[in-house]
């Protein structure tokens, strides 16, 4: 497992996302990112998440960051989950969990004694010059999208 701090490089990756585009971190360079991995589109806490970056988008936009949610779902499903809840982040889809692998956060869960791989909630507030300003790992959603835009104030 990658062990991603603060102060590592960002682990580059170019992707796929929602309606049909493609996002490369190493070309956003210049200015501030929050990249946010989380399991699985249209589930109760994803869907609250990505509500909450959104609802603060327009103040992320005011700082210049742009923010990117991944998880290992495909675009089509991206699309339906932003369309259905009017989401203003883009998705991209980590369909070979490449880059959650790559950011240390494709882990081994377990539910109900079964064990199986999963993405660990986890968001990473990227500096302008590509290196890991911020990263919280195992995310509880109530606040936490207030408290990357505060981290991403500080920048």
């Amino acid at each position: 497992m990658n062990d991603i701090t603060e102060d590592s490089i960002a682990p580059d990756f170019d992707l796929p996302t929602d309606g049909g585009d493609k996002i490369r971190l190493s070309g956003l360079r210049g200015k501030p990112v929050v990249v946010y991995f989380y399991p699985k589109d249209d589930t109760p806490g994803c869907t609250k998440e990505a509500i909450a970056f959104t609802d603060l988008a327009p103040q992320f936009e005011a700082l210049g960051v742009t923010v990117i949610g991944i998880s290992p779902d495909d675009v089509a499903k991206h699309d339906k989950f932003k369309a259905k809840h009017s989401l203003a982040v883009t998705l991209a889809a980590d369909t070979q969990t490449e880059t959650a692998s790559a950011y240390g956060v494709w882990v081994e869960k377990s539910m109900y004694g079964k064990k199986y791989m999963g993405i660990e909630r986890s968001t990473f507030l990227i500096d302008a010059k590509g290196k890991v300003a911020r990263a919280w790992r195992k995310v509880k959603v109530p606040g936490h999208a207030e408290e990357v835009l505060e981290a991403a104030k500080a920048l």
